[in-house]
């Protein structure tokens, strides 16, 4: 996810250097300049081969996975494990003395598998196209609500974070009153700069709130996604504990994650003119979904990589990674791996992208995929041809990027028209 190393400069020392001295930080530092890029350091690293053995800011050692073969190599390889309690699995910064399970995500087959099971069925890709003309509906009406304000107007605020959150709210069943409860905790327990306590106090908030959501669906089920956990309960499938983590999982993941590539993308398209005027005048529907695909790969808003630890000796690239050792497989630089993707660092809406990473590979690829991209083919097919004059109201450099948080978006976006 997010990176916030101050720099990635190696250890000097008079005595010869081990691989603790040499191995670069990670995650490295990005240039400014353009935010949308992956750090030269990681471009670097790609040049000079897949597998990279680098330092975390815990002082730990594990294999950084820099191109795109490797990685789905990895990813799908059943003798590596997404269970944080496994030796070797690489911490990430800022969470303190490491991170607990969430819900599924952070588990391994059969139980990974088992939980999964349970919430696929509304994310399948008929039900969720079955939710387009509501989230056109959402997106019509907060760019009516845009046009008739003032200006110029905080996009995230007015638009990117508030279409997500309408709709996993929806799906979940949770009141949309309450917005601003989980969208301010869920801020603080990404944000890298939280202490420990500052995310405990959030996340706990988080996961009351939820609980009790849960509690009532047990005597009051309705027909939404908290009531089908709570049935889950009831039949001795899952404590109360387990479908808690899992909704506040979705709830998380539902709206934070969009929200960043909304408005993300909206900042690259007015930094590339030439591809957002093809987005705005086309009323092609292949398109918009090839934009979608190209900007999922060309930006990414987890920079701290996908992390596993390995549970049995794997070659890969005619490496040994031994058991009890971590990887990262970066998909930000993956994404821009030349042997996959001509000219990577082109923003190309045209090309076919679809192979991207940006999702993840293997078992534990997201979930909620389908979601995210009904959602953004709406907001991207929709957004600049009702306000063709959109602009940003600030320089790019005056952004406010999220290098500050676990998961890589923009704080505020102020535009124009």
């Amino acid at each position: 996810m997010a990176d916030t190393l101050a720099g990635s400069a190696h250890h000097v020392t008079d005595a010869a250097p081990d691989v603790t001295d040499t191995a670069p930080e990670f995650p490295m530092p990005r240039a400014a300049r353009c935010p949308f890029d992956p750090p030269p350091g990681l471009k670097e690293l790609q040049e000079q081969g897949p597998l990279t053995k680098v330092r975390l800011q815990d002082g730990s050692e594990s294999w950084l996975v820099t191109r795109y073969a490797e990685q789905r190599a990895i990813l799908g390889d059943a003798r590596v494990s997404a269970d944080t309690d496994r030796p070797g699995y690489p911490t990430k910064a800022g969470s303190g003395d490491g991170e607990g399970k969430l819900s599924f995500i952070m588990m391994d087959d059969p139980e990974h598998a088992r939980l999964r099971r349970m919430v696929t069925a509304p994310f399948a890709i008929k039900k969720v196209e079955a939710m387009r003309p509501a989230v056109q509906r959402i997106v019509d009406g907060l760019i009516d609500e845009m046009l008739a304000g003032p200006q110029p107007v905080d996009l995230v605020e007015a638009f990117a974070l508030p279409i997500p959150s309408l709709v996993i709210c929806e799906l979940l069943g949770v009141p949309y009153d309450d917005h601003a409860m989980f969208q301010e905790n869920t801020k603080t327990m990404v944000r890298t700069t939280a202490t420990p306590e500052e995310r405990g106090v959030a996340t706990r908030e988080t996961a009351g709130y939820l609980a009790g959501q849960l509690a009532e669906r047990l005597t009051e089920p309705k027909d939404d996604l908290l009531s089908s956990i709570a049935g889950r309960i009831a039949a001795g499938e899952l404590t109360h504990g387990q479908a808690t983590e899992m909704a506040l999982l979705l709830l998380i993941a539902g709206h934070e994650t969009t929200a960043n590539m909304i408005a993300l993308g909206t900042a690259a398209l007015l930094e590339h003119p030439d591809q957002l005027a093809l987005l705005r005048e086309t009323d092609d529907p292949k398109l918009v979904a090839s934009a979608v695909e190209e900007l999922l790969r060309y930006l990414h808003i987890t920079h701290q990589g996908r992390r596993r630890a390995v549970t049995e000796d794997i070659e890969i690239a005619g490496q040994v990674i031994k058991a009890g050792e971590g990887v990262i497989m970066v998909n930000e630089i993956g994404n821009r791996d030349p042997q996959v993707f001509d000219d990577p660092d082109r923003l190309d809406i045209t090309r076919d992208a679809r192979r991207h990473v940006a999702f993840g590979f293997g078992v534990h690829q997201c979930l909620g995929q389908p979601l995210a991209r009904m959602e953004l083919q709406v907001v991207y097919g929709t957004l600049y041809r009702r306000i063709p004059t959109l602009k940003l109201a600030c320089a790019l450099e005056d952004v406010k990027f999220k290098h500050d948080a676990f998961i890589y978006g923009i704080h505020e976006l102020p535009v124009a028209w």
